[in-house]
């Protein structure tokens, strides 16, 4: 800016200088006019020296613009570089903080892969001493099969003491009673179900060998009805043994079949079914007991 306004000011103040050292007449030397005439040497030479200013103050000012416009695009690039340098450290800062999520969660993998482990390790021992415990037990404990055997026999056992004693302590009362009125007691009992008396009646029959066939069978489907099948079977094996021709036998062997079948003795449940059908071809029994063997 002071250069453009020295060269300016020369160009200005030049042409005064010289013509005021020798004044023209008629217009002759005029250098303020557009297109001058009657120049001197020495005017000439003033007048090429001011055309050779304003070019000289023209590509000035130009040089002038272009400096201006080059401050300005420095300006702008020095604003777009600050801008790169703020991303440049922003960049640095997050990348300085993905490095220590990393170490923070590879320290976090590194605990959850030690802790994956020992878990192993102990359900592992846990898994061990399962499988000691099981073999523990498969050598030295009865199976499931046996002790429900062992639990039945138990049971058997207990029911036939506890019959035992009822038949001694009912034995006094139930003898003083008529046979005829004790078997129609029994019968009574039975269609009630109150199969303990009714049992206990029969019982007192069977002593006084009053159709001991009969009351066996009673006594039979009461424990039938009881799910006592061991029971059961015995006591219709005493009753067809002593008449192997009543009414009932239909029945007798195919309760005695089924309860053969529900004890485990499929083979002999099998061979009853079949002589039902052979013996009794037209009864209901009949008839079960080919349901049964289809199934």
């Amino acid at each position: 800016m002071k250069y453009r306004a020295i060269v300016s000011l020369l160009i200005a103040s030049v042409p005064t200088i010289l013509l005021s050292a020798e004044p023209s007449a008629f217009g002759a030397g005029d250098l303020s006019n557009p297109k001058p005439y009657g120049l001197t040497s020495g005017e000439k030479v003033i007048l090429e020296t001011k055309d050779q200013l304003k070019k000289v103050a023209l590509k000035s000012n130009s040089q002038a613009s272009r400096l201006d416009s080059l401050r300005e695009r420095i300006d702008g690039l020095q604003s777009i570089v600050e801008g790169i340098g703020r991303k440049t450290h922003n960049n640095q800062v997050h990348l300085q903080e993905l490095k220590e999520n990393q170490t923070k969660s590879l320290a976090n993998i590194a605990e959850y892969e030690k802790r994956l482990s020992d878990s192993i390790e102990a359900n592992k021992q846990a898994l061990e001493e399962v499988q000691t415990t099981l073999s523990d037990i498969s050598q030295n404990y009865v199976s499931k099969e046996q002790y429900n055997e062992l639990v039945k026999s138990v049971n058997d056992f207990k029911n036939l003491v506890a019959k035992e004693l009822k038949i001694g302590k009912g034995t006094h009362k139930l003898s003083k009673i008529s046979t005829a009125k004790l078997y129609n007691q029994a019968k009574a009992y039975y269609s009630k179900r109150y199969y303990s008396k009714a049992i206990d009646a029969y019982e007192e029959l069977i002593r006084r060998n009053y159709k001991p066939a009969y009351g066996n069978y009673m006594i039979g489907e009461m424990n039938f009805k009881r799910k006592n099948y061991a029971n059961a079977i015995a006591y219709y094996k005493k009753s067809s043994a002593l008449y192997s021709k009543a009414t009932y036998m239909p029945t007798l062997m195919l309760h005695t079949a089924v309860a053969m079948q529900r004890t485990g003795d499929k083979s002999h449940a099998k061979a009853f079914y079949n002589a039902i059908i052979a013996k009794y071809p037209n009864t209901p029994e009949a008839k079960k007991a080919k349901s049964a063997l289809g199934k």
